[in-house]
């Protein structure tokens, strides 16, 4: 059984992937349509300056994401390495999806929004713009993977922690 330190981890974990594909999702829907239009040309187009000013990686992803979600992470993989099965198996898959999905980010989104907010209003830009939207879909599956694995990890710490205060003699 994991100790009260990993189970807070799990804890903190779990609140902040539900923040992460909640806050992502929000941002898919409604802030990221600011930024990518579709003109009457029936092209994309690419409004940096939206996306400057929404600065949403300083202004929030930083903060729950970016900084947090990749230290839970790293500590939850430790955590998990050392509980015991059944929530071992599902606790590492979901430190594992939430790795990818850290990976992912700071390989690839992270940096294609850096270059995307200087760009111009061009065909090229509106191409990579549509490509980093569409992308997020998959980090998006990742993150939900991550709750799902670390709910079930943490609904199986909690069983057998059920398991052993049933099994204490009582006084």
């Amino acid at each position: 059984m994991p100790g009260t330190v990993s189970r807070v981890l799990l804890w903190l974990f779990i609140l902040n992937l539900g923040i992460a594909l909640g806050a992502g999702l929000y941002e898919g829907r409604i802030v990221v349509p600011r930024w990518i239009s579709t003109g009457p040309d029936g092209e994309a187009h690419w409004n940096a300056e939206a996306a400057r000013q929404d600065n949403t990686g300083f202004r929030f992803w930083v903060f729950t994401t970016t900084v947090p979600l990749t230290l839970l992470t790293l500590a939850n993989l430790v955590a998990a390495a050392r509980a015991a099965p059944p929530a071992r198996e599902w606790w590492l898959a979901a430190g594992v999806a939430a790795s990818l999905d850290r990976l992912f980010t700071f390989s690839y989104f992270i940096p294609t929004m850096v270059r995307l907010v200087v760009a111009p209003d061009a065909p090229e830009f509106a191409a990579a713009a549509t490509r980093w939207a569409s992308l997020n879909y998959i980090r998006h599956a990742l993150v939900l993977a991550a709750l799902l694995a670390a709910l079930k990890a943490f609904a199986l710490v909690y069983e057998d922690r059920g398991a052993e205060e049933e099994e204490k003699p009582s006084p």
